[in-house]
C-alpha cells in the first residue's frame, strides 16, 4: 500500500495494521520534518512492514504495478500538477488495484454565498 503525504504518518501506520505482517506500506512525503515525525511515530510501534520515504506525488520513485492500494487523504488538493500526480497513482497501481481518495477538489469557482458554500463542501 502507497500512501500519498503520509504527513506525521497517522494514516500509513493504520495501514500497516490493515495488510499485516504479510503486507508492506510505504508512506511518502515532501517534508523532511513530516517524515522525521512520521519515522518517530513509528519507532514507538512494532511494524516492520511500514516505511517512510522523501517522494512526490507527481514523480513517484516506484516501479509500474507494484502497489494493490495507493491512499491519499487531503493531499491531492495539495499537489500543482493532479493530473502528473493521478497519472502517477495509477502507474503504481496494480492492474486489480484500488485508488483511495479524501481529499476536496475544486472544479468551479467558489460561490460569495457563505450557506452555499457550506452546503457544497458537505455534499
Amino acid at each position: 500500500m502507497l500512501d500519498i503525504g503520509c504527513g506525521a504518518g497517522v494514516d500509513t501506520l493504520i495501514a500497516g495494521m490493515m495488510v499485516g505482517r504479510e503486507g508492506w506500506v510505504v508512506g511518502i512525503d515532501i517534508t523532511p520534518e513530516m517524515l522525521r515525525r512520521a519515522d518517530e511515530n513509528r519507532t514507538k510501534t512494532t511494524f516492520a512492514n511500514v516505511a517512510f520515504q522523501e517522494a512526490s506525488g507527481e514523480s513517484l520513485p516506484f516501479p509500474e504495478a507494484c502497489f494493490d492500494v495507493v491512499i491519499s487523504n487531503g493531499v491531492l488538493n495539495l499537489i500543482p500538477d493532479k493530473l502528473k500526480a493521478l497519472e502517477e497513482a495509477f502507474r503504481v497501481l496494480k492492474p486489480s488495484g484500488r485508488f483511495m481518495i479524501a481529499d476536496q477538489v475544486l472544479i468551479t469557482e467558489p460561490s460569495d454565498d457563505i450557506e452555499s458554500q457550506i452546503d457544497n463542501w458537505s455534499g
